[in-house]
Order: C-alpha cells, then sequence, then structure tokens
C-alpha cells in the first residue's frame, strides 16, 4: 500500500552552519493510520508537521504525500494542494471571528471551487456529526474552547482530506474541552482518517494514535512501531 506520508532523507537546516533543525529522518505514514509526534521543545516537532504540510521545504530529502512530491512544487500548487488534500488542526483555532459557524467550515471548500450548495451540504453534515449544528449561525467568540475546536476540526474535514494535521490541538483547552476532542481524535481515527498529531501530551498520544515517534534534537529516537532506539 502506497503511504500518505513518505520522508526519505529529509533534512532541514535553518543555519548552514549549525546542527539540522530536522534529520535527515525517513518516515512513512500509512493511510488510516494516526501517529503521533512527540518530543521536548525544539526537538523538531513543528518543523516536521510544516515539511509534511508544504508550509517549509526541506535543505534536502524528499517529501511526498498524497502521491505527490510536495518538495517541488511551486507556493500556488501548494496551496491548492494543501486546500484538496490536508486538513489541518491548530492549538488557536485559527477561526475567522467576522464569519459564522457554518461560514468557517464552508470556505476551504468554496476556495476549492465546491459550488456553494454542495460546500453548505457538506458543512452541516459535519456539524451534525461533531455535535455543533445548534452553532451554526454563531459566531466563534461565543463559542467555549472545545466548541471551537470542533468548528475547527469540521473545517479541516470540509474537502475529506487525505490527511489531517493536527498541532497541540488540546493545548489551549480546559480538561473538559481537551477530553472532548481527544474522544472527537479518537472517532476520527477509528473511522479511517490518517492523522498526524504534534503533542507534548502523552496522555493524549496514547489515546489517539496508533503509533507514536519521540524526536530527540531532530532525529527518531523511539517508534513505537518498530520500536527502534537511536
Amino acid at each position: 500500500m502506497t503511504p500518505v506520508i513518505q520522508l526519505s532523507g529529509v533534512a532541514k537546516r535553518y543555519d548552514s552552519a549549525g546542527a539540522p533543525a530536522l534529520g535527515p529522518i525517513d518516515l512513512g505514514v500509512a493511510k488510516g493510520e494516526a501517529l503521533a509526534v512527540t518530543g521536548p521543545s525544539g526537538s523538531g516537532k513543528s518543523t516536521l508537521l510544516n515539511l509534511v504540510a508544504g508550509l517549509d521545504k526541506p535543505t534536502e530529502g524528499a517529501v511526498t504525500v498524497a502521491g505527490e512530491r510536495i518538495d517541488r512544487q511551486s507556493e500556488h500548487a501548494l496551496a491548492r494542494f494543501r486546500r484538496a488534500h490536508i486538513g489541518m488542526v491548530f492549538q488557536f483555532f485559527n477561526l475567522l471571528d467576522d464569519l459564522t459557524v457554518a461560514d468557517n467550515i464552508q470556505l476551504p471548500a468554496q476556495l476549492t471551487g465546491t459550488a456553494r450548495r454542495t460546500a453548505a451540504d457538506r458543512a452541516g453534515e459535519l456539524m451534525e456529526l461533531l455535535g455543533i449544528a445548534r452553532h451554526a449561525r454563531a459566531y466563534p467568540g461565543r463559542l467555549s474552547g472545545g466548541e471551537r475546536q470542533r468548528v475547527a476540526v469540521a473545517r479541516a474535514l470540509v474537502n475529506r482530506p487525505a490527511l489531517l494535521l493536527a498541532d497541540e490541538p488540546t493545548g489551549a483547552l480546559d480538561t473538559a474541552s481537551g477530553q472532548d476532542v481527544r474522544e472527537l481524535l479518537v472517532d476520527l481515527h477509528r473511522g479511517g482518517q490518517t492523522i498526524v498529531l504534534v503533542t507534548h501530551d502523552l496522555a493524549l498520544a496514547e489515546a489517539c494514535a496508533s503509533r507514536t515517534i519521540h524526536l530527540v534534537d531532530g532525529h527518531v529516537a523511539l517508534d513505537s512501531a518498530a520500536q527502534a532506539v537511536r
């Protein structure tokens, strides 16, 4: 089976004279896998996520996502690719406060050229699934943190992405809201969604992920699937 993510000899340097922020590493993520990426601050977690999202390009190596070599693409092509194939969930939600919940969710679909009625139907389906349909006409600022993160997840899923990336998705939430989002990620994984989750929360990683890699100084120090320790 072709992996959803394949990193081959990937390294990223921000300072040509210093050590790489990441790698070189090789990493594959299979369809339907939920991968948690853990490690201390500065270990390369955010760099890894940015490379997979096409928000940054490697200094060396190849990054392939959903069958496409994204490290060779232009910025315009990458933006189009992300909208079609990658959903992203952030710690601080990144919702547009002047749009309603429904309009926030529909926006990525409309940006890919989806008809407004089709986008609205998909948004309605996701709001029902995630338990936020009653907030469709509300604005994000009136919602709790957990509800806003559910809106962010719905927005990330509206284009049926091959890959969901979650960057500290419970980091800004209280305990109860964090538990809600944890259960949501577990349900998405059970439903077959491929997920890469960056987190400092080891309990979240244990609950949501089928596999965990632990980064130290830009290298994979532990891969729970392979039980390989550097």
